[in-house]
């Protein structure tokens, strides 16, 4: 399989996160592409008529894109156990989708400053967005604390994977500010080998 990646994407970061947790690591190739929403890279287009990373080539079917279809499709090939069943199985995709949520939101903020001409910006928007991530934060610390801390799962891989891009591209706005319990719990679980080894790079 050829996994075509960014190594600053919060979305990329949990597909890699879940191929050390479940050891297929070994098993992709990593190809990596580098664009934007006004300029996407050539080479993924092919892969990815949305022109967004991450997105696997795979030798018995269609390119996958969209990290949740990506994570899904791994997740079965090493057995399933990340998605839990029953009642876990929807709360897990719930933390997932909650978790992309504070992704959509953040990487809209990063857009409005770095794409945007400084004098179409809008500091509205950009506040909305925030709030989208504050109420998600809040929400998880008051809300998903019980589930955050059992068992691993794709909930809480792709929440650690949002809450350290926040860190990486927005730490000025200090999520941990009233979120004390998911506060705690993101420092344990960004210290995991699968997490250390996924860190995007400074600079």
């Amino acid at each position: 399989m050829q996994l075509a990646y960014s190594p600053t994407s919060p979305y990329v970061r949990k597909v890699m996160v879940l191929l050390h947790e479940t050891s297929q690591l070994d098993d992709v190739t990593l190809q990596e592409q580098s664009g934007t929403p006004l300029a996407p890279a050539d080479g993924l287009l092919p892969k990815n008529p949305l022109g967004k990373v991450p997105a696997l080539e795979r030798p018995d079917g269609p390119t996958l894109y969209d990290s949740r279809v990506i994570c899904a499709y791994l997740d079965d090939r090493a057995g399933g156990k990340l998605y839990g069943s029953g009642a876990r199985h929807w709360d897990s995709l719930t933390l997932e989708a909650t978790a992309d949520g504070i992704l959509d939101a953040a990487l809209l903020m990063v857009y409005e400053t770095r794409l945007r001409p400084e004098n179409l910006r809008m500091d509205a928007w950009v506040d909305g967005q925030w709030d989208k991530i504050a109420r998600a934060c809040a929400a998880l610390n008051t809300r998903w604390m019980s589930h955050l801390s059992g068992p691993l799962d794709m909930g809480q891989i792709a929440v650690g994977c949002a809450l350290g891009y926040v860190d990486f591209r927005l730490d000025a706005r200090g999520w941990r500010t009233g979120n004390d319990a998911l506060s705690a719990w993101f420092e344990k679980f960004d210290s995991r080998a699968s997490m250390q080894a996924t860190q995007p790079p400074k600079g």
